[in-house]
């Protein structure tokens, strides 16, 4: 397998990723890819980078036409019908769909435009479409799983509450963490945070005493003292 990588006929493969406007996409894709590596590892929460976006219906004070706000980014996303699943879901489908749709593009077309200045003209408005169609298309793949995240979140509060979890991060703080919860299936990954300066260790068992719906995480306790 690593033969066939480093031979020769991959040379037009690697020569399509790194060169504009595929590269853009490139970039954001080895970032997604690392970031679920990492994430997997148990090294940061899953959702570190995520923010809140809240749902359309305006009751959370975005206005979804004032662009200038400082909730523009949440309003745009709305605007876009990029919500109702985590941030670095839409990011690594955005990237993916953008990176495919480049390749081909600088594979099939490029071909015909000289090299220098006259690539660079023809990439810009092939990243911008790129970009838009990308976006739109992931919008479109996350609309059918977002009634899945928005019902998991529902039904995990009410069931999870009091039980014991395994901490699955390096560590687990007041602002840091996540644990690992046996729920007799593939398991559940959960933000958690100790109370006070307390640091719970990868390995170590707390319980789910109390969930904060504004943060989306739940305060942990350690075992022991949840028994005594």
């Amino acid at each position: 397998m690593f033969a066939i990588l480093l031979s020769d006929k991959m040379d037009p493969f690697y020569q399509n990723i790194a060169s504009f406007p595929t590269a853009f996409f490139t970039f954001f894709l080895v970032i997604c890819l690392l970031y679920w590596l990492v994430a997997v590892l148990g090294l940061i929460d899953l959702d570190v980078l995520d923010f809140d976006i809240p749902d359309p219906d305006g009751q959370l004070g975005v206005n979804q036409t004032d662009l200038s706000t400082p909730d523009m980014l949440a309003g745009l996303m709305l605007k876009l019908g990029l919500y109702g699943v985590p941030v670095t879901i839409i990011v690594s489908f955005i990237a993916l769909f953008g990176w495919f749709t480049c390749y081909f593009v600088v594979h099939f077309l490029f071909g015909f435009i000289p090299d220098g200045f006259l690539r660079y003209l023809a990439g810009l408005p092939v990243l911008l479409v790129t970009l838009y169609f990308s976006t739109m298309l992931t919008a479109y793949t996350i609309r059918p799983i977002r009634p899945l995240f928005k019902k998991a979140s529902q039904n995990t509060v009410t069931e999870v509450l009091g039980r014991t979890a395994i901490v699955r991060t390096s560590k687990v703080n007041n602002s840091f963490g996540e644990v690992f919860l046996a729920d007799g299936g593939a398991g559940l990954i959960l933000k958690a945070r100790s109370t006070g300066d307390e640091v719970f260790n990868k390995g170590d068992r707390v319980v789910l005493l109390e969930y904060m719906e504004v943060e989306n995480v739940y305060r942990v306790i350690s075992e022991k003292e949840f028994l005594n």
